[in-house]
């Protein structure tokens, strides 16, 4: 009988995963260099979360505290995360990689709900950890479902595990 052997990304010591805070999952999330075949390029994995790091900074411009505390991380943390997702970009760029959004570990900052009426609405992040919705705020029924956040694809529940396949160009 063939022996199985079981692969873990990560050692199980030490603490456990912190899930990320994101805002937004980008509506695009696959991006090519135009003109080259996509069998022929490698490619460039960037988590949801590090993705998170390039808006919040980089577009947004806020300060490395303010967008740590958005994403419910350290500084140091955010930096990384920031540092990582900058070197993947920047390398794919040069090397003419393709970059591919996915995976990671991370809760959306809102989620969105829906009763069997029709109404929606949102509910915080903070909110949803201690008090997640029972009953619609409009109605008061109990028949209530989780919408997916716009452009997160059917499938895909909130929280991500790493699936990036590393093999492909995810390190320069």
């Amino acid at each position: 009988m063939p022996e199985i052997v079981k692969i873990q990304e990560k050692s199980p010591v030490g603490r456990p995963t912190k899930w990320r805070r994101v805002g937004l999952i980008p509506q695009v999330t696959y991006f090519k260099p135009a003109g080259l075949p996509l069998v022929d390029l490698e490619e460039v994995c960037i988590s949801v979360e590090e993705a998170e790091t390039l808006r919040l900074k980089d577009l947004q411009g806020l300060e490395q505290e303010e967008c740590a505390d958005q994403m419910n991380i350290s500084r140091p943390t955010f930096q990384r995360l920031l540092s990582s997702a900058r070197r993947k970009v920047a390398g794919a760029l040069i090397h003419g990689k393709a970059i591919k959004i996915e995976g990671g570990n991370f809760e959306m900052a809102q989620r969105r709900f829906k009763c069997n009426d029709g109404h929606e609405w949102e509910v915080p992040f903070e909110v949803m950890i201690s008090t997640p919705p029972r009953r619609c705020p409009e109605c008061s029924t109990r028949k209530i479902t989780t919408l997916l956040p716009e452009g997160m694809p059917e499938g895909r529940g909130t929280r991500g595990g790493r699936r990036c396949r590393r093999g492909r160009g995810g390190h320069f």
